[in-house]
């Protein structure tokens, strides 16, 4: 991918400055609220990939939609980048910061796949599965797929725990394919 070892440069030297001012966490929710307002607007997407437009309004247009929300580190952030000329690596700079804070914290990320969107409730239960799993709690990625029928499967890291309706029926299938019943008629 590239841009991609200059981004987790930027990303490693944000977090150093973050730990430094003890501010590690909101610099991190600052990211993902980045990360979060890029992938839904495609219009701020292509401004700051767009060649055309000048690198003093980018900053203009990120701090006046950030503004008070970010932190003095992020908007210095969007003063480097200025300057730098590399605002097109906004995105992915905030994407490398969440991955070495997530680590830093040590952290994993579990991807839950359900039927439906989950509840907190439902989040709590799978918190516990991923304790008894690993023997640490994880940040919960849901992932909606209609598929599994119910259920959900669960991966953190190169653990996998399926508990679907579909893989229970796919096991089903294959025990009464494997065995050599006959019926009587």
């Amino acid at each position: 991918m590239k841009g991609a070892r200059p981004a987790l440069r930027y990303a490693k030297a944000i977090l150093n400055l973050a730990k430094e001012q003890g501010n590690e966490t909101l610099v991190n929710d600052n990211m993902k609220l980045i990360v979060d307002t890029i992938a839904g607007s495609s219009d701020l997407e292509t401004m700051l990939k767009s060649p055309v437009i000048k690198a003093v309004d980018k900053r203009n247009v990120l701090t006046a939609l950030f503004g008070d929300k970010v932190d003095n580190i992020v908007k210095g952030l969007f003063n480097l980048l200025q300057e730098n000329k590399r605002m097109v690596m906004l995105e992915p700079i905030a994407k490398q910061y969440s991955i070495i804070y997530d680590y830093h914290k040590s952290m994993q990320v579990a991807k839950v796949t359900t039927a439906v969107a989950l509840t907190k409730e439902l989040e709590d239960k799978i918190q516990a599965k991923i304790v008894a799993l690993t023997g640490n709690s994880a940040s919960i990625e849901n992932i909606v797929n209609p598929e599994i029928l119910g259920g959900f499967i669960l991966r953190v890291g190169d653990v996998q725990y399926d508990a679907s309706i579909s893989n229970q029926f796919n096991e089903l299938r294959r025990e009464f394919d494997n065995s050599h019943y006959i019926p009587q008629i």
